[in-house]
Protein backbone atom coordinates (compact mmCIF):
# COMPACT_ATOMS: atom_id res chain seq x y z
CA UNK A 1 0.00 0.00 0.00
CA UNK A 2 2.82 2.38 0.98
CA UNK A 3 4.60 1.57 -2.29
CA UNK A 4 1.46 2.48 -4.27
CA UNK A 5 1.15 5.79 -2.36
CA UNK A 6 4.83 6.54 -2.90
CA UNK A 7 4.49 5.77 -6.60
CA UNK A 8 1.42 8.01 -6.87
CA UNK A 9 3.27 10.82 -5.09
CA UNK A 10 6.22 10.43 -7.45
CA UNK A 11 3.97 10.56 -10.52
CA UNK A 12 2.19 13.63 -9.12
CA UNK A 13 5.54 15.30 -8.46
CA UNK A 14 6.65 14.63 -12.02
CA UNK A 15 3.40 16.12 -13.36
CA UNK A 16 3.78 19.22 -11.17
CA UNK A 17 7.38 19.71 -12.30
CA UNK A 18 6.38 19.31 -15.94
CA UNK A 19 3.55 21.85 -15.59
CA UNK A 20 5.88 24.28 -13.83
CA UNK A 21 8.40 23.90 -16.61
CA UNK A 22 5.78 24.61 -19.26
CA UNK A 23 4.59 27.69 -17.39
CA UNK A 24 8.15 28.96 -17.08
CA UNK A 25 8.72 28.55 -20.81
CA UNK A 26 5.43 30.29 -21.55
CA UNK A 27 6.27 33.24 -19.30
CA UNK A 28 9.73 33.55 -20.84
CA UNK A 29 8.23 33.53 -24.34
CA UNK A 30 5.74 36.25 -23.40
CA UNK A 31 8.50 38.39 -21.92
CA UNK A 32 10.56 38.01 -25.07
CA UNK A 33 7.62 38.92 -27.30
CA UNK A 34 6.86 42.00 -25.24
CA UNK A 35 10.35 43.41 -25.64
CA UNK A 36 10.14 46.24 -28.18
CA UNK A 37 12.01 45.76 -31.44
CA UNK A 38 13.14 49.01 -32.97
CA UNK A 39 12.95 48.61 -36.71
CA UNK A 40 14.52 51.19 -38.99
CA UNK A 41 12.92 52.15 -42.29
CA UNK A 42 15.49 50.09 -44.19
CA UNK A 43 14.40 46.95 -42.35
CA UNK A 44 17.24 46.45 -39.86
CA UNK A 45 16.68 46.11 -36.12
CA UNK A 46 18.87 49.14 -35.41
CA UNK A 47 17.41 52.48 -34.45
CA UNK A 48 18.18 55.02 -37.21
CA UNK A 49 20.95 57.38 -36.18
CA UNK A 50 20.60 59.75 -39.13
CA UNK A 51 17.98 60.90 -41.65
CA UNK A 52 20.15 59.14 -44.19
CA UNK A 53 19.40 55.76 -42.60
CA UNK A 54 15.92 55.71 -44.18
CA UNK A 55 14.62 54.25 -47.42
CA UNK A 56 11.89 56.24 -49.18
CA UNK A 57 9.98 56.12 -52.45
CA UNK A 58 10.81 58.53 -55.21
CA UNK A 59 8.10 60.27 -57.23
CA UNK A 60 8.11 57.36 -59.71
CA UNK A 61 7.56 54.80 -56.93
CA UNK A 62 11.11 53.43 -56.80
CA UNK A 63 13.02 52.81 -53.57
CA UNK A 64 15.68 55.35 -52.72
CA UNK A 65 18.30 54.68 -50.07
CA UNK A 66 19.06 58.05 -48.54
CA UNK A 67 22.35 56.51 -47.41
CA UNK A 68 23.44 56.87 -51.05
CA UNK A 69 23.72 60.60 -50.30
CA UNK A 70 26.09 60.16 -47.38
CA UNK A 71 29.18 62.27 -47.97
CA UNK A 72 27.08 65.04 -49.50
CA UNK A 73 25.29 68.01 -47.97
CA UNK A 74 21.56 67.33 -48.11
CA UNK A 75 18.61 69.69 -47.85
CA UNK A 76 15.33 67.96 -47.00
CA UNK A 77 12.29 70.13 -47.75
CA UNK A 78 8.53 69.49 -47.75
CA UNK A 79 7.00 71.04 -50.85
CA UNK A 80 3.57 71.90 -52.28
CA UNK A 81 2.20 73.09 -55.61
CA UNK A 82 -0.50 75.54 -54.48
CA UNK A 83 1.19 77.44 -51.69
CA UNK A 84 2.34 81.02 -51.35
CA UNK A 85 5.81 79.53 -50.92
CA UNK A 86 5.61 77.50 -54.15
CA UNK A 87 7.81 80.00 -56.05
CA UNK A 88 10.62 78.75 -53.80
CA UNK A 89 10.88 75.86 -56.25
CA UNK A 90 12.74 78.25 -58.57
CA UNK A 91 15.14 79.24 -55.79
CA UNK A 92 15.68 75.61 -54.79
CA UNK A 93 16.48 74.65 -58.38
CA UNK A 94 18.90 77.58 -58.76
CA UNK A 95 20.62 76.63 -55.49
CA UNK A 96 20.88 73.01 -56.59
CA UNK A 97 22.38 73.90 -59.97
CA UNK A 98 24.89 76.25 -58.35
CA UNK A 99 26.18 73.83 -55.73
CA UNK A 100 25.44 70.31 -57.02
CA UNK A 101 28.98 69.90 -58.35
CA UNK A 102 30.31 70.75 -54.89
CA UNK A 103 28.17 68.09 -53.24
CA UNK A 104 24.75 69.62 -52.52
CA UNK A 105 21.62 67.48 -52.90
CA UNK A 106 18.12 68.90 -52.44
CA UNK A 107 15.36 66.37 -51.81
CA UNK A 108 11.74 67.45 -52.17
CA UNK A 109 8.96 65.68 -50.26
CA UNK A 110 5.48 66.72 -51.47
CA UNK A 111 2.94 66.87 -48.65
CA UNK A 112 -0.73 67.81 -48.49
CA UNK A 113 -0.80 68.64 -44.78
CA UNK A 114 -1.41 72.38 -45.01
CA UNK A 115 -4.67 73.76 -46.38
CA UNK A 116 -4.76 70.93 -49.00
CA UNK A 117 -2.13 72.74 -51.04
CA UNK A 118 -0.72 69.55 -52.59
CA UNK A 119 -3.84 67.70 -53.74
CA UNK A 120 -2.44 66.06 -56.87
CA UNK A 121 -1.01 62.61 -57.49
CA UNK A 122 2.71 61.95 -57.77
CA UNK A 123 2.35 62.11 -61.54
CA UNK A 124 0.54 65.46 -61.31
CA UNK A 125 3.24 66.85 -59.02
CA UNK A 126 6.04 65.68 -61.31
CA UNK A 127 4.41 67.31 -64.34
CA UNK A 128 3.83 70.54 -62.41
CA UNK A 129 7.43 70.77 -61.22
CA UNK A 130 8.86 70.04 -64.65
CA UNK A 131 6.54 72.36 -66.57
CA UNK A 132 6.69 75.33 -64.22
CA UNK A 133 10.13 75.21 -62.60
CA UNK A 134 12.18 72.70 -64.61
CA UNK A 135 13.00 70.88 -61.37
CA UNK A 136 15.95 68.52 -61.68
CA UNK A 137 16.73 67.86 -58.00
CA UNK A 138 15.40 64.57 -56.59
CA UNK A 139 11.67 64.54 -55.87
CA UNK A 140 10.17 61.87 -53.65
CA UNK A 141 6.67 60.39 -53.45
CA UNK A 142 3.96 62.32 -51.64
CA UNK A 143 3.99 61.76 -47.88
CA UNK A 144 2.63 63.26 -44.68
CA UNK A 145 4.98 65.37 -42.58
CA UNK A 146 2.71 65.81 -39.54
CA UNK A 147 -0.21 64.16 -37.78
CA UNK A 148 -1.02 60.53 -37.06
CA UNK A 149 0.26 59.33 -40.45
CA UNK A 150 3.55 61.24 -40.29
CA UNK A 151 6.25 59.51 -42.33
CA UNK A 152 9.02 57.80 -40.30
CA UNK A 153 11.65 60.16 -41.70
CA UNK A 154 9.73 63.17 -40.43
CA UNK A 155 9.15 61.54 -37.06
CA UNK A 156 12.91 61.25 -36.84
CA UNK A 157 13.39 64.89 -37.86
CA UNK A 158 10.74 66.41 -35.59
CA UNK A 159 10.24 64.20 -32.52
CA UNK A 160 12.21 63.26 -29.42
CA UNK A 161 14.66 61.74 -28.87
CA UNK A 162 16.11 61.93 -32.37
CA UNK A 163 15.21 65.52 -33.27
CA UNK A 164 17.14 67.10 -30.40
CA UNK A 165 17.28 70.90 -30.70
CA UNK A 166 15.31 70.76 -33.95
CA UNK A 167 12.19 69.12 -32.50
CA UNK A 168 8.70 70.42 -33.22
CA UNK A 169 5.98 69.95 -35.81
CA UNK A 170 6.46 71.20 -39.35
CA UNK A 171 4.51 74.44 -39.45
CA UNK A 172 4.09 74.98 -43.20
CA UNK A 173 5.22 74.01 -46.68
CA UNK A 174 8.90 74.47 -47.56
CA UNK A 175 10.42 73.91 -44.12
CA UNK A 176 14.04 72.92 -44.60
CA UNK A 177 16.52 70.66 -42.82
CA UNK A 178 20.23 70.74 -43.62
CA UNK A 179 22.19 67.51 -43.20
CA UNK A 180 25.99 67.58 -43.26
CA UNK A 181 28.36 65.19 -45.02
CA UNK A 182 28.37 62.91 -41.98
CA UNK A 183 24.59 62.54 -41.93
CA UNK A 184 23.96 64.92 -39.01
CA UNK A 185 21.17 67.51 -39.02
CA UNK A 186 22.91 70.84 -38.53
CA UNK A 187 20.12 73.33 -39.21
CA UNK A 188 16.37 73.70 -39.46
CA UNK A 189 15.22 76.61 -41.62
CA UNK A 190 11.76 78.19 -41.42
CA UNK A 191 9.34 77.59 -44.28
CA UNK A 192 9.12 81.28 -45.13
CA UNK A 193 12.91 81.62 -45.52
CA UNK A 194 13.82 81.60 -49.19
CA UNK A 195 16.52 79.20 -50.37
CA UNK A 196 18.60 82.16 -51.59
CA UNK A 197 18.62 83.78 -48.13
CA UNK A 198 22.17 84.83 -47.25
CA UNK A 199 22.21 83.07 -43.87
CA UNK A 200 20.85 79.84 -45.35
CA UNK A 201 23.41 79.93 -48.17
CA UNK A 202 26.16 80.56 -45.62
CA UNK A 203 25.15 77.41 -43.70
CA UNK A 204 25.25 75.35 -46.90
CA UNK A 205 28.61 76.77 -48.03
CA UNK A 206 30.16 76.09 -44.63
CA UNK A 207 28.85 72.50 -44.71
CA UNK A 208 30.14 72.02 -48.25
CA UNK A 209 33.60 73.26 -47.23
CA UNK A 210 33.79 70.69 -44.43
CA UNK A 211 35.10 67.22 -45.19
CA UNK A 212 33.25 64.04 -44.26
CA UNK A 213 34.69 62.05 -41.38
CA UNK A 214 36.67 59.03 -42.49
Amino acid sequence: MLKKIAASVSILAIIVIAIAGCLAKSLFAQTTLKEPTKVAAHGSTTQPASPLDFVVKDIDGKDVKLSDYRGKVVMIVNVASRCGNTPQYANLEALYKKYADKGLVIIGFPANDFMHQEPGSNEDIKKFCTANFDVTFPMMAKISVKGDDKAPLYKFLTEEPTAGDFKGDIDWNFAKFIVDRNGNVIARIAARTRPDDEKLVAVIEKALDAKAAE
